[in-house]
């Protein structure tokens, strides 16, 4: 029995499947003949669904048989499902069922996860351009929060439901949070009631389009929270914050820094974990703050950096220690192009990491597929 992943060509609205689908663990998801109404089915089929072509059977057509097998993409995923946010989130007034489809969004971002983890964070620093800000801000903070909800050994229940908060948190200021992102002046009086009162208007809309899990939507209240009691909207402190939204607001915090504005470029990874964790140290849990480190390392994957030995690469994955991650070359010491990324093991003196880049300073653009291979294809 052969097994491929279904792409987008393979579906066509409107008509009956000509083949059974499955998930990933061999579960029937459709049976042939279903007809799938939607794009939207379309899309989450790709994400989630594989088809399967015994040999010899007449129903399946002799070019679906000869077609090569499709390896799936995490990047892909990863874009398909903020797509799918992006139309939910936006068009929320027609809502009825929010729930379940946000559960297929943080579905196809944890499977995009488990099967890449270094591509998925490499994403939120160099796949920023997919979609708009707020739609794709959201997307990065569930991916944070579910690697470090793993390092924490937090259960897939929890995990889950941080991700579905991390989803929806913004979207009672989702028509402003685009234009602040743009903002290079201060914000107004009225503008600060909005930020202040989102969490609140979030959980009411949220209710309204059909999430019940309180759970998640208490994750969407209290994301704003400090230690110190100086966060809003109630002002609580440590002890009655829960630990999982304590997560939410640190992955929120890191990925809010490590994105470009109008105004400014995107901080720099390792020094927006610095000025995290140092000027903001008296509101993170020292606990959290080590799992942090200990899963994205002081380099996190997709930093640009500069070699001792000149050459100019993107950190591709983790190594021995969080301070020396593996590195893709993809400029030489000359400042030269590279015909193809070459790895280099940063904890060799020549190959270790003597700078920290902004892409603009790096003078290469990073194909993911070039460095990732086919788990970063689009």
């Amino acid at each position: 029995m052969e097994q491929r992943r279904i792409s987008m060509s393979d579906i066509v609205v409107g008509k009956p499947l000509p083949w059974d689908v499955y998930d990933s663990n061999n579960k029937l998801l459709l049976r042939k003949g279903h007809v799938v109404q939607r794009e939207q089915q379309v899309e989450m089929l790709v994400m989630r669904g594989l088809f399967v072509i015994t040999k010899g059977v007449e129903t399946a057509s002799p070019a679906a048989v000869a077609r090569p097998v499709e390896r799936p993409s995490a990047l892909r995923m990863i874009n398909l499902a903020g797509k799918r946010l992006e139309r939910l989130l936006y068009n929320l007034h027609n809502e009825s069922e929010l729930q379940p489809k946000i559960a297929e969004v943080v579905t196809a971002l944890t499977c995009a996860v488990k099967l890449n983890s270094d591509v998925a964070l490499a994403s939120i620093l160099l796949n920023q351009d997919t979609i708009a800000y707020p739609v794709r801000h959201g997307i990065d903070t569930a991916i944070v929060s579910m690697l470090v909800a793993r390092v924490m050994n937090r259960t897939a229940e929890e995990t889950q439901a941080m991700m579905a908060a991390a989803l929806t948190m913004n979207v009672g200021m989702l028509r402003h949070h685009e234009e602040l992102h743009r903002r290079e002046t201060p914000l107004s009086a009225e503008e600060e009631v909005i930020i202040r009162s989102h969490p609140e208007e979030s959980v009411s809309l949220l209710r309204r389009a059909g999430i019940d899990d309180e759970t998640v939507l208490n994750y969407v209240l209290l994301h704003h929270e400090n230690e110190d009691g100086s966060g809003y909207p109630f002002g609580k402190g440590n002890a009655d914050i829960p630990g999982n939204v304590k997560i939410i607001a640190l992955a929120d915090r890191y990925c809010a820094r490590v994105s470009a504005r109008l105004y400014r470029k995107a901080m720099l990874p390792n020094a927006a974990l610095r000025d995290i964790l140092l000027s903001e140290k008296k509101n993170i849990d020292p606990m959290l703050a080590a799992s942090f480190i200990r899963e994205l390392g002081i380099y996190p994957t997709g930093t640009f950096v500069r070699l001792v030995n000149g050459e100019v690469g993107v950190v591709t994955g983790r190594g021995s220690t969080t301070t020396t991650p593996v590195v893709h070359a993809l400029v030489g010491p000359r400042g030269a192009p590279l015909s193809f990324p070459i790895r280099r093991e940063t904890h060799k003196e020549l190959h270790a990491i003597r700078e920290v880049l902004h892409e603009s300073q790096a003078g290469v653009h990073v194909n993911m597929q070039q460095v990732w291979g086919a788990d970063a294809s689009l």
